[in-house]
């Protein structure tokens, strides 16, 4: 697929423009439909069925532009009954066999099948010796025997440019397995180049790239298929936003039918955990695509945060009854035991999935959650970090790691596990007030300040960096700082619509009445001295502290003026206008002595 200087042009214009060119939808559903049949004849099952998925989202094609079978040389000619003989072999998973009627021919077609069926019987021998010996924890040592092998014969064919599309498609594969990194992103590159339509390479591009400057270093084709792959690699660094307007102007391009866009999008929701938006775009692809049993594990994990028991059991029953023999399918009934309290069950669930595919990232994670649920740390560890083994960016993973060293109180292992999970999702603030605890914890009480004000900064999911950033300024004697970061912690609680049992809304109540008290501000330290009596924990201390003020009041002390208290309760929470769906005002009578 080489662009003549006309073609590259065009292209390069095409890009300033803004990216792959959607104008002619018949021809790029041609040419999906052109490299579905071609994946398919190569045994590219994935790669075919994205793009037929993709295709089927098109306007039909009249009969007369469909596009032709693919011209047979004469090599492929020589080749036809070796290559029909296997190929058959090949679909019943009998990789030798298949290799064996297939060597020493010359055509791209049979010698990428030739190799593909070697490398398929050395992975079909390691998982099966995984399965066999070891649980799914110890994997590891079990290599694929043939990819030495395979890796000799392609990089000769390589030098030699006899490689097509897909033998440079296999040649990254063989690198990356042989955890030749920097050699396989070359190779995929080339062979995006080559080949621009075979999404596999594409697929293994965005699993080795690890961040955003990374991207901006490769030469990649200027295609519409590159839109595809941007928006999927956003997705995977957790770029959310520019994912989004990705897969957004991928529907206003003519995708909008697109099972595989909707999917995508609804994880992209996900991982933002916008939860609802995510479920009821998980709720309509449901509906288009009754059958799908791809993404489905995340669609669990929707429910299983938002605790819907009934959904959830519906979804494992239905899918059991689809294939009960499929990873997501595993995880699913996982995540619904592990909702119902039943964590060995569900780990068992999680094992399963691992065993039917080892290199399964969700199944690694959630099964170290359900360790840590057993307080088994030294398992929930090893499967952590089996989950950052497939996949580097799983930042639940790390923060998971994290979490079981704290638990071992081994605080340095904690924060540099911490950190890791900060950098994969710097705008989160579950991980910032776990660092901040951290640097709580090693006595770095300004590294701990910055974390929690920056999670609140980001917009705090649990509502709790700024009770703890008030409770580190009391630690330190800074008790205007800690007055602010309490009001404003209030402010927040009950600005939020639903009624939220917090603990900690005692805490800061208290804490203001008394420095309110100490500041001789008696209107607002009395109000707070109120809200303190709606509280069990704080109610004795409230109505003590009302009886001094009034005390005070009836010896004649007035308020303060003089005292600088810049900080006042908002008006919405003084004394006369309280919130009354909050807590009824105490009438004060019924709190004289």
């Amino acid at each position: 697929a080489v662009i003549g200087r006309a073609g590259a042009m065009a292209a390069a214009a095409m890009v300033v423009a803004g990216g792959g060119d959607f104008s002619d939808l018949r021809e790029i559903k041609k040419q999906l439909l052109n490299v579905a049949e071609r994946s398919r004849e190569r045994g590219l099952q994935h790669s075919g069925k994205w793009a037929a998925e993709l295709a089927f989202a098109l306007e039909p094609l009249p009969a007369d532009e469909l596009p032709p079978p693919p011209e047979l040389t004469e090599e492929d000619a020589r080749d036809l009954d070796a290559y029909t003989l296997a190929k058959s072999y090949f679909d019943l998973k009998e990789y030798d066999r298949a290799a064996y009627f297939l060597q020493g021919c010359k055509s791209q077609k049979a010698y990428f099948l030739y190799m593909y069926s070697r490398y398929l019987s050395g992975e079909k021998k390691k998982d099966d010796e995984t399965v066999d010996s070891l649980g799914p924890l110890e994997k590891g040592q079990v290599k694929n025997e043939a990819l030495r092998e395979l890796r000799v014969e392609l990089s000769k064919k390589h030098k030699a440019q006899e490689l097509d599309g897909f033998g440079l498609y296999l040649y990254g594969v063989v690198l990356r397995k042989l955890d030749l990194v920097k050699e396989a992103i070359d190779v995929f590159v080339e062979a995006a180049h080559v080949l621009p339509l075979h999404w596999g390479a594409w697929l293994e591009l965005c699993n080795l790239i690890t961040d955003k400057e990374m991207l901006k270093f490769l030469s990649l084709p200027d295609t519409w298929m590159k839109e595809f792959f941007l928006a999927h690699i956003y997705t995977e660094l957790q770029l959310i936003e520019e994912a989004l307007q990705k897969y957004q102007s991928l529907i206003d391009a003519g995708f909008s039918k697109s099972t595989y866009i909707i999917s995508q999008i609804a994880v992209a929701y996900h991982n933002i955990r916008d939860i609802d938006k995510a479920l009821s775009i998980f709720n309509e692809l449901r509906k288009q695509d009754p059958y799908r049993i791809e993404n489905m594990d995340t669609f669990s994990n929707l429910l299983y945060v938002r605790s819907m028991k009934p959904e959830l059991s519906y979804l494992a029953h239905n899918l059991c009854e689809i294939d009960k023999y499929r990873v997501e399918t595993c995880c699913v009934i996982g995540n619904y035991y592990s909702l119902r309290s039943q964590h060995e069950k569900a780990a068992l669930y999680f094992q399963r999935a691992l065993k039917l595919n080892p290199r399964y990232l969700g199944a690694w994670t959630l099964m170290g959650h359900e360790y840590m649920e057993m307080k088994n740390t030294s398992a929930a560890i090893q499967a952590y970090r089996h989950a950052i083994e497939v996949n580097k960016r799983d930042y639940r993973a790390w923060y998971g790691l994290g979490q079981t060293y704290e638990i071992l109180k081994m605080p340095f292992y904690c924060l540099y596990y911490y950190r890791r999970a900060h950098q994969l999702r710097p705008n989160d603030s579950r991980m910032l007030v776990a660092l901040g605890e951290c640097y709580e914890k090693l006595n770095q009480l300004v590294e701990a300040k910055k974390c929690y004000w920056r999670a609140y900064a980001v917009g705090d999911v649990e509502k709790m960096a700024l009770v703890k950033l008030a409770k580190l300024h009391e630690q330190l004697n800074e008790s205007e700082q800690a007055a602010q970061c309490y009001i404003k912690y209030i402010q927040d609680i009950y600005s939020c619509g639903e009624v939220v049992e917090h603990l900690e809304v005692s805490t800061a109540f208290r804490y203001l009445a008394q420095y309110y008290f100490k500041c001789k501000l008696w209107d607002e330290a009395s109000a707070c001295a109120q809200k303190c009596c709606a509280f069990n924990d704080t109610r004795e201390e409230g109505k003590a502290l009302l009886r001094q003020i009034l005390q005070l009041r009836n010896q004649g002390e007035t308020s303060s003026t003089d005292v600088p208290a810049p900080f006042f309760l908002p008006a919405s929470l003084s004394a006369n206008n309280t919130p009354t769906r909050r807590v009824s005002p105490l009438n004060l009578s019924s709190v004289t002595p």
